[in-house]
This record gives C-alpha cells, structure tokens and sequence, in this order.
C-alpha cells in the first residue's frame, strides 16, 4: 500500500548561539534559574544574512538533496510560520524563487508552534489525492526578531532556525493518522499583536508591538494535558500502546512539558527526543529540525514506528503518526 511519506530531510540553524551566561547580562535572571526552568542552554539567533526565508531555503536544499527530489520536481511549497521577515510575499514564495522551483505554487501556513504538522497533513492529503505529486513542508522561524529582550518571561525561551521535509508516495510506509485541533476562545493566553497600523482609527494604545506575549504557567498547564489526550486519542483510534513507538518527537517547547508529557503517557527516556537545551523553543521549526537530527542520529529505522505532537498559540494542538 502507498502513503504519502517523508522523503528527506534537512534543517538549517543560524550560526550565532546566545548563552544563558550572555542573557544574564541582559535582563535580570540566571543560568541555573534558566536551566532548571527550562531545560534551555542555548539558543541560536539569526543575523543580517539569516532571514526567514534564507534560512528555511537551506534547510529545503539539504531535504531536497536527503530526498533525492530535485526543485524543479516539487508541485506544492509550504511554509509553516509566525515570523516571516515581510507580511507579503510570503515566505514560501521567496523560497520558491531561491530554490528556482518553478513549477511549484507557495503559501505560508500559521499555526504557531503547530504549524509543521498542519502542514504535514496539508501535504499529506495533496500526495494521498495525486501520487505523483512532491511537496516541500518547512517550518521555519527567526523568534529573535519576535521577542521583547527585556522580557525575561520570554527572551530567554524562543531561538531562530528552520527545518524541512520532502513529502511524496511511497511503498509500505508513511502516514498513518493524524489528529488535529484548535480552540481560538484562549488566545490571549498567547499571542503576538501585528505591526502598529497606519490607519489612525486603528491604533491600539494598548499595544505592547509585534512582540510574544505569553501567561507561562497558564500555557504549561493547558499545553501537557492537550498534548496527553491527542496522543491517547490518536494512538487508540489505531489500536497501539505507548510502548509500540519507535520514537516520539513532542514540539520543544521547554523540558518540563516534555519531562511531565513523558511522565504522563508513560513513555520511557529512550522514546522521547530533545534537543530544546541546544535551540530553545524555535516555534513551528522545532519539530522538522528535531525530526532532521534523529534521521542523522540513527534514531528512526524502517518499520518503526514514528509519533510527531505539537502545541501552540492558537491554541492549536494535534498528533501524527508515520510508519517510518
């Protein structure tokens, strides 16, 4: 049986990491308080040469190549995110034009830190409908453009980077299910304001600016328990126990929802990848990079088992499941 599966895949990280040890010169907190918090050590941080765009276009060379699928191949390019560095065009278009994929069509998909699986679905459902079809998923964000740095609530969670995936059909493998949600009723629990109008009716005195603005422990507290039962609710639609995955790659956010969603779903330290002490939360870049550096790492073999979870502003939440 054919499935719309993961081809390749490739990531792309700016070259500048910033330290706990840097961020305590720069608003009142500490390594260990970070640490312990967070789980986070370091994060990278884009620079001039590091857009949006550049950063997800090299991630999408490096799938590309893992894939064996050449840009003039793809029919569809997605990307998945919150920080593109202009409004319009979107981000995937100017991808399309550095890869030269000219016979691809492009949009950006917002989902927050969900945005990579909405677009694995997404893409999933244009292989299923046309066998032949090739898809670029990215999520990709540069968050240090996105933050206010005198936040310590913030600056010292979110990094930069991008990570990719090629989507096409294949024998025997690929997505199994998935399962995604949203509850738009809790939005201000996490947000981002868009840049201040240019129509003077419009303009919200209130407005601390295009920067995120987060309740922690509120998004703590909902983020474990939506990503429990979309996990549970996946895995029993297919009829498979926790211990029947391969691997399980959570969204990384910070290691204390990973700490407590592993705890809670009985998972063992094995299944649960992380790698949020190297990059902090990167938003919808976080699961395609983590999934990127388990393929190099050696952590996911054919015919295992693969389970992908995300949580996000929205709320946006979902699972998905891939036979790898």
């Amino acid at each position: 049986m054919r499935r719309a599966a993961v081809l390749g895949t490739g990531s792309c990280l700016p070259e500048r990491a910033l330290t706990n040890a840097e961020l305590e010169r720069m608003v009142e907190t500490s390594d260990e308080w970070i640490t312990a918090r967070t789980g986070i050590r370091t994060r990278r941080i884009a620079g001039p040469d590091e857009q949006n765009y550049q950063l997800a276009a090299q991630a999408a060379r490096r799938a590309l190549e893992a894939a064996g699928v050449t840009p003039d191949e793809l029919g569809l390019i997605i990307v998945a995110t919150i920080s593109p560095h202009m409004l319009m065009p979107s981000c995937a278009c100017f991808v399309q034009a550095e890869l030269g994929a000219a016979k691809a069509f492009a949009f950006d998909l917002n989902a927050a830190c969900s945005g990579f699986l909405y677009g694995l679905d997404v893409a999933g459902k244009y292989v299923a409908a046309g066998p032949n079809m090739k898809v670029l998923v990215i999520g990709s964000e540069t968050l240090s453009a996105r933050v206010d740095w005198e936040d310590r609530n913030t600056c010292i969670l979110f990094g930069d980077g991008a990570g990719a995936c090629v989507v096409g059909s294949a024998e025997g493998r690929g997505i199994i299910d998935s399962c995604l949600l949203s509850d738009g009723s809790l939005w201000n629990l996490l947000y981002m304001d868009s840049p201040a109008s240019t129509n003077p009716d419009l303009l919200d005195p209130k407005s601390k600016g295009c920067v995120i603005q987060m309740s922690g422990r509120d998004v703590f507290k909902y983020a474990v328990r939506a990503m429990e039962d979309v996990v549970r609710q996946l895995l029993e639609r297919q009829q498979l126990a926790v211990q029947d995955l391969s691997l399980i790659i959570p969204h990384q956010a910070n290691i204390r929802i990973l700490d407590n969603l592993a705890e809670r779903l009985g998972a063992s330290p094995e299944q649960i990848f992380c790698n949020v002490d190297k990059y902090g939360n990167t938003s919808a870049a976080s699961i395609p990079i983590a999934l990127d550096e388990a393929v190099r790492e050696g952590r996911l073999h054919r015919g295992g088992k693969l389970l992908l979870c995300s949580f996000g502003g929205g709320f946006t939440w979902g699972s998905m499941l891939l036979d790898w």
